[in-house]
């Protein structure tokens, strides 16, 4: 046992010691924030581009799409579409834009131009003639009902709803929850588990070829034996990865409270959760809309320690559990073979139940009750990724106990079949190894 430490140090020192597992650990939280913070930004920011768009309004239309700051709309009367084509790089024109005489019964305006245009310019075209020619409906009828004030009518009819969850918890109080936050939760935990169990597999199974290639695993096996090198390479890389995970979450929480404290400066958060409307946010926090309301609510009212440290948990395990169970393959992989090349024809059978489980995913989370969404929580080799999907809605304890077990219980079996093949493996050169051969080896009694 005190052999397997000693690797266990060699191979974690060997790796956060190295300059670029600190520049990982410490830019990724801001990497991870910046990017964030740039597609807010990107999202929010408004296009200031200048534009003309040539009108070929051919229907009975009165201007229906008017000039803004920065688009102009310039109406061309008697003008034919080819005429105006021939001419747009020498006027200037990003695009033209073709109204047709039947667009109310065609629903169709064409937007012609020698590049893409932005979704921006698309949807705002768009948006206008669909208002004017809804403006123009209803005019109609209000005519056709003599009632002068029948729009303010019709628009006092128009509810807008907000729905909010709210769960029960075991002892039957009530605690708010969020479904968009926990499917955010969901995918992203799983995505991150499915990066680590890649990233942390292969270094295992990289260091066991250049060990193997550089006959450095000869004088290693003569004093520790196979099975002993091969966990102390999987437990040694695992801690690796922890340790990265750990200062992940703790760099991420200090960026967030940071940042809450920059934007919601001396915000009162019991209060601010406890408002009902905008009129009763606290100090602070006034400049919130309805919408940003909500979503302070949701994510305050969503994130308490015990809901944290739950999912914190569960990620630690399933993380371990998944690593464990495929760093193990992973190693047996690299004992095969020769060269990092020849990995290719036994990485499919492992990577196919990971790619499986992440468009499972998918529907877990349409359905977190759905058959699919517990056999996929169950099945070791997708519970991993699964699981993190499903645990965000609310897990019965007795399922999440069962996928732990059988998760535990495969890593053993698979770890025992895996040292098989390393035991044979780490020491055979020279020779392309078929699954035939394979077989061989798990069969002999050593």
């Amino acid at each position: 046992m005190n052999k397997i430490f000693i690797i266990i140090q060699r191979e974690y020192l060997s790796r956060v010691k190295k300059r670029s597992f600190l520049i990982l650990t410490f830019l990724t939280p801001l990497l991870i924030a910046g990017i964030y913070a740039f597609m807010i930004w990107m999202m929010l920011k408004d296009d200031t581009e200048k534009r003309t768009i040539a009108v070929l309004n051919e229907s009975e239309l009165v201007e229906p799409v008017k000039s803004s700051e920065f688009t102009t709309y310039n109406y061309l009367q008697n003008a034919s579409f080819e005429e105006v084509k021939s001419s747009m790089e020498k006027k200037g024109y990003y695009a033209i834009l073709v109204i047709p005489k039947n667009i109310l019964q065609t629903k169709t305006a064409e937007l012609f131009s020698h590049k893409q245009v932005t979704i921006e310019v698309k949807s705002n075209v768009g948006r206008q003639i669909r208002q004017h020619i809804e403006k123009l409906k209803r005019s109609k009828i209000i005519a056709e009902a003599n009632m002068p004030d029948l729009e303010e009518k019709l628009a006092a009819t128009r509810t807008p709803i907000s729905m909010r969850t709210i769960k029960f918890g075991e002892g039957g109080e009530i605690k708010q929850s969020s479904t968009e936050i926990a499917m955010g939760i969901g995918f992203a935990a799983s995505f991150i588990i499915y990066m680590f169990i890649f990233m942390y597999g292969v270094q295992v199974m990289r260091g066991v070829i250049e060990e193997k290639s550089n006959r450095i695993v000869e004088v290693i096996i003569s004093s520790v034996k196979p099975f002993q090198l091969m966990m102390g390479k999987i437990v040694g890389v695992a801690m690796v990865g922890l340790t990265q995970f750990i200062m992940w979450v703790v760099l991420t929480g200090i960026i967030i409270t940071v940042g809450s404290a920059l934007v919601l400066p001396g915000v009162d958060m019991e209060a601010l959760q406890q408002a009902k409307s905008v009129a009763e946010l606290p100090a602070g926090a006034a400049s919130l809309d309805a919408g940003q309301l909500k979503m302070a609510q949701d994510i305050l009212g969503t994130f308490d320690l015990a809901y944290v440290a739950g999912i914190v948990g569960a990620f630690i395990f399933f993380f371990l559990g998944g690593y464990l169970l495929y760093s193990a393959l992973f190693a047996a992989v690299g004992s095969a073979v020769d060269n990092e090349t020849e990995t290719q024809q036994f990485m499919l059978p492992i990577t196919i139940p990971l790619i499986l489980a992440l468009y499972i995913g998918f529907a877990v989370a349409k359905n977190p009750e759905s058959s699919l969404a517990f056999w996929g929580s169950i099945i070791p080799f997708t519970s991993p990724i699964v699981m993190l999907v499903r645990i965000p809605f609310g897990v019965p304890i007795w399922e999440l106990l069962l996928s732990m077990t059988l998760l535990i219980g495969t890593f053993l079996l698979i770890t025992w079949i895996a040292a098989k093949i390393y035991r044979t493996g780490i020491l055979m050169y020279g020779k392309k190894v078929s699954y035939k051969e394979i077989w061989k080896w798990l069969r002999y009694h050593n």
